[in-house]
């Protein structure tokens, strides 16, 4: 696992439409369909090639860029040597970038027949003009509306976005989580919570949480301050409100188990999707230096959805791990790679999927 403008889509406007605290709005003929799926996915490093000003981005340059002393020196900074590799002698061409697109449109396409969810939350992009640049090209035709991304402060560049077919209830907004105790050279590498209001099919409203918290080798009181802020978003909302929260949560199982993180800190607010419906899956990340596998990746959904008698509720989750570049040769998420002028694997996380369904 790697550590390291905006406009919101135009909502239809109904004739006659009504709203309550629950965040109603009047069913009309165009939205007849009872199912909506949800996908998180990290897409490890989906940077262009051209380096952007105040972010640490220069692994993503092609190799006739990195031929300065410039570079060459601060590449030679980074400790860990697989970075440190990567900084000097990837060539993050045009060609290497086309590659990792087709392979990250080819994960979605596998969820509703080639259709892709209806509401994609991702993780670890650059910039908006790259994620459209997926939207737009390889994903052309499956009717996505304009991607929804805010640009935070992480010092490499990567945000959390949103993409979706659904329409949208009012503008996005990023908020960054108010750590204390963190020093300034931590506080650069985290992101915001990106939040936005989706109008489902017949007219209710989903709010929508976009999270990438602190990686692992940080302190993980980092990530129960994040989990208590999530909360405090959630309950600023209306009442009765449904709700999701989607992203690369950061919290492996070894110190989930340790600190009970999800039962202190998730699981009164939320119902955990894979603890529902995917008993069977292994994880959405493998790290092989303690040969164990974590659900980093979740999407978390509001106890409404928990009602068996009516309204949206949880119907399947899964992982949408079968395209043939995710696996690697043991079966474990494969990690995009660049060596010897080929490009292997789409990202060290596989997506998570949820369907849910209106009885």
């Amino acid at each position: 696992m790697k550590l390291f403008n905006l406009l919101p889509g135009l909502f239809f406007i109904f004739i006659g439409c009504s709203s309550n605290s629950s965040g109603t709005v009047a069913k009309t003929s165009l939205q007849k369909s009872s199912q909506v799926s949800i996908m998180t996915f990290n897409v490890e490093n989906l940077f262009d090639t051209r380096h952007d000003k105040g972010k640490s981005d220069y692994t993503f340059l092609p190799l006739s860029q990195k031929k300065g002393k410039k570079h060459i020196d601060s590449c030679r900074r980074i400790s860990r040597k697989k970075w440190r590799d990567q900084c000097l002698y990837w060539d993050w061409s045009e060609k290497v970038l086309a590659h990792k697109l087709k392979r990250i449109a080819g994960s979605i396409r596998q969820v509703a027949g080639g259709e892709g969810p209806d509401i994609i939350v991702f993780q670890e992009v650059e910039n908006i003009q790259i994620l459209e640049r997926l939207r737009l090209q390889e994903l052309k035709g499956l009717g996505y509306k304009k991607s929804i991304l805010i640009e935070g402060t992480d010092i490499r560049g990567i945000d959390v976005a949103f993409m979706s077919k659904l329409e949208t209830k009012g503008p996005p907004s990023l908020t960054h989580v108010p750590y204390k105790n963190i020093s300034s050279r931590r506080k650069k590498d985290t992101r915001g919570i990106l939040q936005q209001t989706f109008i489902l099919p017949g007219g209710e409203l989903i709010t929508g949480f976009a999270a990438h918290f602190p990686a692992p080798f940080h302190p993980y009181p980092l990530r129960i301050e994040s989990y208590k802020f999530l909360n405090q978003l959630k309950k600023n909302l209306p009442k009765n409100r449904l709700t999701f929260a989607a992203g690369d949560f950061n919290t492996p199982t070894a110190e989930n188990r340790k600190h009970k993180i999800l039962d202190k800190y998730v699981k009164s607010e939320w119902l955990v999707a894979h603890e529902e419906g995917c008993s069977s899956c292994p994880g959405t990340n493998y790290y092989a230096p303690k040969k164990s596998w974590s659900f980093l990746d979740m999407i978390l959904l509001s106890k409404e959805f928990a009602n068996k008698s009516k309204g949206w509720q949880l119907s399947k989750v899964f992982l949408a791990n079968n395209y043939k570049e995710q696996k690697s040769s043991k079966g474990r998420p494969n990690s995009f790679k660049v060596q010897n002028n080929n490009v292997y694997g789409v990202s060290d996380h596989w997506p998570l999927v949820v369907v849910l369904n209106n009885h």
